[in-house]
């Protein structure tokens, strides 16, 4: 059964080598969808010289882009389903190279940017002989880092190859993606940790020129309150397909069996960041709400993955998740009316709960046995732990439910078992004294 979605997230011969376009043709057609509706004209865009701006909105020659207009709050989003939009492929290749900001709308066919034109050249004329279905994505490069310009980095294979070069391209797809080899003079570099890739193309579509930066800067902020730099890595990418899905996300890492999976999500809001990090990057667990699908997987295969997930935990369908998705997303940021009216209410939304307090970020531990720590305080870890109890006695039901009050033992804060506690140790010195005293009298 043919996707619907195909000539969507194929439109680009950037993304998928062993089944797209040669990027050298500048008359392949390009499908006319829905999805593409917020394209930018080539014509408004600046060259990779670096004319092009993007600050969070973008400007193209009726003015400013408003966020309601093509943010978070624009009249489309979340109002497909997510699962099953990702086409199946095997290997992903990033190529760092410069910005967003001067990323033309095909970098792939930019004639000032060589590198990535010829890479997506070389990958097409040796589709046939290359035995993984391949992707290959620009992601952000700055000289000097550890995603410096000409950097390559592979997923699942989990490696990178340094400074890649136009004058190279030819022989690193040869030995590396065809004979799936090592490219020499290069040796590959094994990368650890988790990769995260944002879609901030906004040359390419407005929408992800809006909604993924404000992603990024909550993922930078998120990542060093919790200390986890150098072990969660976050990136700006170009257009991977699906523009309606902004803000869309991709997520490299091991599973529980030690197995690196690449994870796609969709309609992501900065509020969504600190469960993305919680639940899959901490707990190996799938934030369904968000889940576009995943590497390796066909259409079928994701929703079949899903449909096993919900049978498991007795979760809701998919179509009622994608209805409530947006109170969801002010459930995920731990935002609860209760809170601010004082009550005692819990809701809960797809296996993350606020309640009176919201959830702390005491620690997130990964799936390969590394232990995140943040920097919270005693009395947040204490509030933790009485939080988890309380999710784990309501795991597994539907969305929005409404906890029970909770009872005086609940409420009951360790500070006031100490002063407790205290105080008859108190009263009890003082009868011992005054029976000591009256003895001696």
């Amino acid at each position: 059964m043919s996707n619907p979605l195909m000539s969507t997230n194929r439109d680009d011969p950037l993304l998928l080598l062993s089944g797209g376009h040669h990027p050298s043709s500048a008359s392949s057609p390009i499908a006319v969808s829905d999805a593409d509706s917020y394209l930018l004209d080539a014509s408004q865009i600046g060259s990779a010289s670096g004319s092009f701006q993007n600050d969070g909105f973008l400007t193209d020659t009726s003015g400013l882009i408003s966020e309601s207009e093509y943010g978070f709050y624009r009249p489309d989003f979340r109002q497909a389903p997510l699962v099953g939009t990702v086409d199946l492929y095997d290997r992903h290749v990033f190529l760092c190279y410069k910005n967003p900001q001067v990323w033309p709308p095909r970098i792939e066919a930019a004639e000032f940017d060589r590198l990535p034109r010829l890479l997506a050249a070389a990958l097409a004329a040796r589709k046939p002989h290359i035995k993984r279905q391949t992707r290959l994505t620009i992601c952000e490069g700055h000289d000097g880092t550890e995603t410096s310009n000409g950097d390559v980095l592979i997923f699942p294979d989990m490696i990178r190859y340094r400074r890649l070069t136009h004058f190279d391209v030819d022989t690193f797809v040869e030995e590396v993606l065809v004979k799936d080899g090592e490219w020499l003079p290069g040796s590959p570099e094994a990368l650890r940790g988790w990769y995260i890739f944002v879609c901030c193309h906004g040359s390419r579509d407005r929408r992800c020129g809006v909604c993924g930066p404000s992603i990024i800067s909550k993922f930078k902020d998120e990542i060093e309150s919790r200390c986890l730099q150098g072990k969660v890595s976050v990136s700006p990418c170009s257009h991977i397909g699906g523009h309606k899905y902004a803000g869309n996300v991709i997520i490299f890492g091991p599973n529980m069996k030690k197995q690196v999976t690449g994870h796609w999500y969709g309609y992501v809001m900065p509020e969504d960041v600190p469960v993305l990090l919680e639940q899959h990057i901490g707990k190996g667990e799938i934030v369904d709400f968000l889940w576009r699908g995943q590497m390796g997987l066909t259409e079928e295969e994701q929703k079949k993955s899903q449909e096993l997930r919900f049978q498991a935990n007795g979760r809701p369908d998919v179509d009622r998740i994608t209805k409530d998705s947006t109170q969801t997303s002010e459930v995920s940021a731990g935002i609860c009316s209760s809170q601010v009216e004082g009550t005692s209410c819990c809701q809960v939304n797809v296996g993350f709960s606020c309640c009176q307090n919201p959830l702390s970020q005491e620690k997130i531990i990964g799936t390969d046995s590394t232990q995140f720590v943040s920097n919270t305080t005693a009395e947040k870890k204490n509030n933790t732990k009485k939080q988890v109890l309380r999710n784990n006695s309501i795991k597994g039901t539907g969305p929005r439910k409404v906890c029970s009050m909770p009872t005086w033992y609940e409420t009951w804060e360790h500070e006031d078992t100490y002063a407790a506690l205290a105080v008859i140790a108190a009263t009890m010195s003082v009868a011992f004294a005054y029976s000591c005293y009256k003895r001696l009298n």
